[in-house]
């Protein structure tokens, strides 16, 4: 199976901060899965690296006050494009991230303060286009079964 996965899972260092966030459950589907990385961030035209950005209300704002919604939704769009393009049927995609968050993300103010991302606006790649897990919400136990889509 292809599963969609945040690139800096996989150990890419594209985060805002230059880094990585490698995880070793996620790297062991490798073993049995074809894993296709991503950063929506970068898709969308963002540099590595590149300011903080959190949800302000129904814009994406980074630390120095721009508003980079459009590059995140852009970022988003062609996430969904790779991902079916290239026929994946998962993604697990970076808990926290404004592109990526699905369970919490940050509230806006730069200050740590995490909140449901339930109440936000969906991720540009993810609650519209795929069923998908977190990083922080892969137990490296859920089942996949082969040949059934999650693609909606």
């Amino acid at each position: 199976m292809k599963i969609l996965v945040s690139a800096c899972l996989l150990g890419l260092r594209c985060r805002y901060d230059g880094q990585s966030k490698p995880n070793a459950k996620v790297l062991a589907l490798g073993e049995k899965h074809q894993l296709v990385p991503c950063c929506p961030e970068q898709l969308g035209g963002l540099p590595t690296p590149r300011s903080p950005s959190e949800w302000q209300g129904k814009r994406i704002v980074n630390q120095a006050g721009q508003d980079v919604t459009a590059q995140y939704l852009r970022g988003g769009e062609e996430a969904v494009r790779l991902a079916r393009t290239l026929g994946c049927e998962l993604a697990i995609l970076k808990e926290r991230s404004p592109a990526c968050g699905s369970r919490e993300i940050y509230d806006g103010s730069f200050s740590g303060v995490l909140f449901p991302a339930r109440a936000a606006p969906p991720a540009p790649c993810g609650r519209r286009a795929f069923r998908f897990w977190g990083k922080a919400n892969w137990t490296g136990s859920h089942r996949i079964k082969r040949g059934q889509s999650l693609l909606s």
